[in-house]
């Protein structure tokens, strides 16, 4: 028995990194999968690696006429939609200092009006017992230099969280954030393996934990988040960053 029999999730962002993790780890405790990414080239490949179990859907998050036609499909396809993890991301150096306003707002659109645009979407046909997943961030909270908009939009999310708990409860829909640290995804590759290597020996000096995570350790997170083992968490954020976040002095950086 899957954790996730008979579920039909829908994953944004879906065709990389850790969103395509999660929908493979998904489709392993049993559940139906549509996937949607705004590349489709990279979304085909996804869906031939996910096979029969997963849908392809060429959609922005923050579209809503494209956010509309996916979860139709999702539906039409699987009949029912239980899990939504609005997972869809992107992440532009913003510096106060000569960045463009439209590449700010540019990620507020994406991060925050997508996941928004996607809850929005998935409503109708999400019953009582489902599961929405947002993905929010420790760039949130640690002041990484010239990384505003993605900060301000992750900070966001976990606002935006707290309304749809409020919203969302009388209908017995469960909220959750899943909040990754540093994680091994291929945003994080350099143009040679020693560049991505050096990158991430100093991330891990940042981590107590003393390492990056695996995309694949994020995806449990949102497992638990998805499935009926959380069925009394609401409003939760799960930070799953190697203690970053919690205790930053404790990272190898600080240590005698």
């Amino acid at each position: 028995m899957g954790k996730l029999d008979g579920k039909a999730a829908l994953i944004t962002g879906g065709s990389s990194g850790i969103g395509l993790t999660t929908a493979k780890l998904f489709i392993a405790e049993g559940a139906k999968v549509a996937i949607t990414g705004r590349n489709q080239a990279t979304l085909s490949a996804a869906a031939a690696e996910l096979g029969p179990s997963a849908l392809a859907v060429q959609a922005e998050a923050a579209d809503p006429a494209g956010m509309a036609q996916a979860v139709a499909k999702t539906v039409e396809t699987f009949g029912r939609l239980d899990i939504v993890y609005a997972n869809a991301g992107i992440s532009s150096a913003t510096p106060l200092e000569g960045t463009e306003v439209s590449v700010f707002e540019n990620v507020l659109r994406i991060n925050v009006t997508g996941s928004f645009v996607t809850v929005q979407a998935a409503l109708p046909h999400l019953k009582e017992g489902a599961s929405v997943i947002l993905t929010g961030s420790t760039r949130a909270t640690d002041g990484t230099p010239t990384r505003a908009a993605y900060a301000a939009s992750k900070g966001a999310i976990s606002s935006m969280a707290r309304v749809f708990v409020a919203e969302l409860s009388p209908r017995g829909i469960r909220v959750n954030t899943v909040v990754p640290g540093a994680t091994r995804t291929p945003i994080w590759n350099k143009s040679t393996a020693e560049e991505t290597a050096r990158l991430e020996a100093a991330q891990a000096r940042t981590i107590p934990l003393n390492r990056m995570g695996d995309p694949d350790e994020i995806a449990h997170a949102v497992l638990f988040l998805a499935s009926d083992d959380s069925s009394f968490v609401q409003g939760a954020e799960i930070t799953v960053d190697g203690g970053a976040r919690s205790a930053p002095l404790g990272a190898p950086v600080y240590r005698q």
